[in-house]
């Protein structure tokens, strides 16, 4: 053969082979990584489970489909309140829930929720992200097998729906109420019986006079439940949840499994429905409220400073009581105070001043 037709051969021939090469699948692709998600919310409930519902499509959505999200809503796989349960034995890889649904569990569990007296949003991220409130969240949930990140905020939430007016504390005094976490704690220190339901179960409860009065969320969620049917007054602030964070709640050795890149992919995913839940309430509640009481007849009240004063001294025995139950129990509560103290002196000069002029300025 004649070297320059060699050479020509021979170069056709890696060409072809490169093309070959190019086209062909890589050695190394992940598998599809099929994931069971329970939630504590009903399906397509507006805010807590449609957001729950965006973080399971998005997560398959960011990786084509490679992982896929099987969801189920409350009572689809297990009852709300199994989730946890679900998830820690490996039944099930992911759960969304608000924490302080654990208290049972561990009375540290309700501070990565809300807790009377806390923080607000934007304290909420600053304690998670920088403040040491990850890494308590973690040493807690790996007591039960589970690893926690957040998904989703309401921001502040309305002090709940009440039958009567509620003047003074007296008026708390037997009353029978949905309010779970250390918000139902607090309420029991002034007389009042808390009840804990999920959901799906208060509106039929509320109607039916087997509870007084209820808290949920807010006007948007609030609204669409009716519980303005059953009870007229509608009080705030909320002492108990004044940004109630949500959260996934992982299989801890499911996580530990997975590789750094997909652990990325999941925060990421759970991170963006932090924000983008918590920037849907705030559009939508201001419409749904001005609904409840133009529409629906609902009187809007607000705790006066002495109910406000009596939930101030009842949380504060709630907290030393909590305190005493474990040095962790210990150590998240001071690590939170402290981050109330030092992000909420900030947000006082910043935020809250600004607001407060605003307001006053606008006023005119």
């Amino acid at each position: 053969m004649k070297r320059r037709e060699f050479i020509k051969k021979a170069g056709a021939g890696a060409i072809a082979a490169g093309a070959v090469i190019a086209g062909a699948p890589a050695v190394h692709a992940k598998k599809t990584i099929d994931i069971t998600m329970v939630a504590t919310w009903g399906r397509d409930f507006p805010g807590l489970g449609t957001g729950a519902q965006r973080f399971a499509k998005r997560l398959s959505d960011m990786t084509d489909g490679r992982m896929k999200v099987n969801y189920f809503a409350s009572g689809e796989r297990v009852k709300a309140f199994d989730s946890f349960d679900e998830v820690a034995s490996g039944n099930a890889q992911i759960y969304h829930a608000a924490e302080y649904y654990w208290k049972g569990k561990h009375p540290g569990f309700p501070f990565f929720c809300s807790v009377p007296f806390g923080l607000t949003y934007t304290e909420f991220n600053a304690w998670i992200r920088f403040g040491g409130g990850q890494e308590l969240w973690d040493e807690l949930g790996a007591e039960f097998g589970v690893k926690g990140l957040m998904c989703g905020n309401t921001g502040s939430q309305m002090g709940g729906w009440f039958r009567k007016e509620i003047n003074s504390v007296d008026d708390l005094k037997g009353l029978k109420m949905r309010i779970p976490g250390l918000g139902g704690d607090v309420m029991a220190k002034l007389g009042a019986s808390p009840v804990s339901l999920p959901g799906g179960q208060i509106y039929e409860n509320l109607i039916s006079g087997s509870i007084d009065a209820t808290e949920w969320v807010g006007p948007w969620n609030d609204g669409f439940m009716k519980f303005y049917e059953a009870a007229k007054y509608y009080y705030y602030p909320g002492m108990h949840e004044p940004g109630s964070m949500l959260c996934i709640g992982l299989n801890k050795k499911w996580w530990d499994g997975l590789s750094k890149s997909d652990q990325l992919i999941i925060e990421a995913a759970s991170s963006m429905e932090n924000d983008v839940m918590m920037a849907e309430f705030n559009a939508k509640n201001g419409a749904s409220l001005a609904k409840l009481v133009t529409d629906q007849g609902v009187q809007l009240r607000e705790f006066n400073d002495d109910i406000y004063d009596a939930f101030g001294k009842a949380s504060a025995e709630v907290y030393a009581e909590t305190r005493k139950h474990s040095k962790l129990a210990a150590k998240i509560y001071d690590s939170f105070a402290d981050a109330r103290k030092e992000v909420g002196s900030w947000m006082k000069i910043s935020d809250q001043a600004y607001l407060n002029q605003r307001n006053r300025v606008l006023a005119f």
